[in-house]
């Protein structure tokens, strides 16, 4: 019998809703979600982290510990970017650490990490930390296509996540790619080669995502990963009542069926109101032009809303062109925080400005290896191009990173805005965003931030996650 993971509360919004669902409309029915029978619930990490204290004004680990106290029976799990922690870059290693700790200390039983590149050097620390905390590890194989990418380069990766002792194989498929019979292959192949359990993560984005966990089922995976409708499907996760129909009598799971459709309820009033602003048409449909750009779900509807705001969304199908060409020249990335939202911007700044007339910092950064390893090779023209003759780094970038955890928390000290352990690592993170959550909070002010455009004059600020970027839309328009 197949056992589910529920995103509902992570991935799902995350990939649907901009990741703005709210911990108040989280709590009224974390108790029944609790009882319905899950194996997992992935509640936290992601974008979740960020958007909170950026958006919501919610600090992320209170929302961890409330849901911990209401949700008792089933373990609670969380999708760490490894040496990026919840972040868009690498931290060093006493802030990978400490924040395994303490995100275990408030609630996380199982952590599922990754790294965009499938450097597993830059797993290493986090997976080591969360097996001495005693929490269970999902070693994530961040699933893309290409040339390079063979049913033996997945098994070599797989290996080098069991000599790490992770529990088990995550085959985390960012943007719908996996196809129903690769799935049975590399699930049957993984578990035939290592006999180790095997999970499968995977989008709806193309469509696929049923029949390809129809497959994955026969082919013995333990665990696939669901979500609610109408919080479901599209660039999320494929709704479990949906799933709990399709599957064969002996593979289906003991949940209660009758309080997941209740909570659908719920999710459709809330999303029919409260957050109908976020949702995106393009968002919700098949798309099967992803099987080409490889766009994750979270990434789309962000490249939807900052193209629509800087007044440019006539050149979305030039944008999604641009990001495989972008991404073959940078070693064929999978496409997932944080190197999809490289690639995303640099491929809009492509197409606003001249192929690679405006390099962004993040993409030099990426070149000159502060990123990990890629899996392919750089185009030789656009690495003279962002970094001339400047030697790219081999080494672990981890080991590049001097210990932050004492100055952060120094910092905060002198500025009187520690409360708590878990304020340093928030600091640690996103310092500038931080720094105004706490200020907000001392005064007791913490309200959501009304999100409106910012284009004021000529100019847009263009945000794409940790970057900004000032933008001219009259530029825009003449390019």
């Amino acid at each position: 019998m197949v056992e589910i993971i529920d995103t509902t509360f992570r991935d799902a919004h995350q990939s649907l809703i901009a990741t703005r669902l709210k911990t108040e409309d989280m709590l009224p029915i974390a108790e029944k979600m609790d009882s319905i029978g899950f194996y997992s619930m992935e509640v936290w990490g992601g974008a979740t982290f960020d958007v909170a204290i950026r958006y919501l004004r919610e600090d992320p680990w209170e929302r961890l510990r409330e849901l911990r106290e209401r949700i008792k029976k089933t373990k609670l799990q969380m999708l760490l970017r490894g040496q990026n922690v919840v972040g868009y870059k690498h931290y060093p290693d006493d802030v990978v650490k400490k924040f395994v700790q303490l995100a275990h200390k408030n609630g996380i039983d199982i952590f599922r990490i990754f790294d965009a590149l499938n450097d597993v050097r830059n797993m290493e620390i986090a997976i080591k930390e969360a097996k001495r905390v005693g929490a269970e590890v999902q070693g994530a194989i961040s699933y893309t296509t290409g040339k390079i990418f063979t049913p033996e380069y997945y098994l070599k990766l797989a290996e080098s996540l069991i000599s790490l002792d992770v529990d088990y194989i995550t085959i985390k498929d960012m943007a719908g790619l996996l196809t129903p019979y690769m799935g049975y292959s590399l699930v049957k192949e993984i578990k035939d080669a290592y006999g180790i359990k095997v999970d499968v993560h995977m989008h709806s984005t193309s469509g696929m995502a049923v029949a390809t966990y129809l497959k994955v089922v026969e082919a013995g995976a333990d665990y696939i990963n669901t979500s609610i409708s109408p919080l479901a499907f599209g660039t999320a996760q494929p709704g479990i009542q949906i799933m709990h129909a399709v599957l064969p009598d002996e593979e289906r799971p003991n949940i209660d069926m009758e309080k997941i459709y209740e909570i659908g309820d719920y999710l459709k009033e809330l999303l029919e109101g409260k957050y109908k602003k976020y949702l995106h048409q393009k968002a919700l449909v098949v798309n099967h032009s992803v099987l080409r750009h490889q766009i994750p779900g979270g990434m789309f509807s962000n490249l939807l809303s900052q193209l629509k705001e800087l007044q440019a969304s006539e050149h979305l199908d030039e944008v999604l062109h641009e990001i495989p060409r972008v991404r073959e020249d940078l070693g064929f990335p999978p496409l997932v925080t944080p190197t999809s939202q490289i690639v995303g911007t640099q491929a809009v700044m492509n197409v606003l400005f001249g192929r690679y007339k405006k390099i962004t910092n993040e993409t030099k950064n990426y070149i000159r290896g502060l990123y990990g390893r890629p899996p392919g090779k750089l185009n030789p023209e656009v690495v003279k191009l962002a970094i001339g003759d400047e030697k790219i780094i081999t080494d672990r970038p981890g080991d590049l990173l001097d210990p932050m955890l004492d100055k952060c928390r120094k910092e905060l000290e002198e500025k009187g805005y520690l409360e708590k352990e878990e304020d340093v690592l928030t600091y640690c993170l996103f310092p500038q965003v931080a720094e105004e959550f706490f200020q907000l909070r001392k005064k007791g002010e913490l309200k959501p931030v009304e999100e409106k455009s910012e284009i004021k004059g000529k100019i847009y600020r263009l945000y794409f996650d940790g970057e900004v970027y000032e933008v001219g839309v009259e530029e825009i328009k003449e390019n």
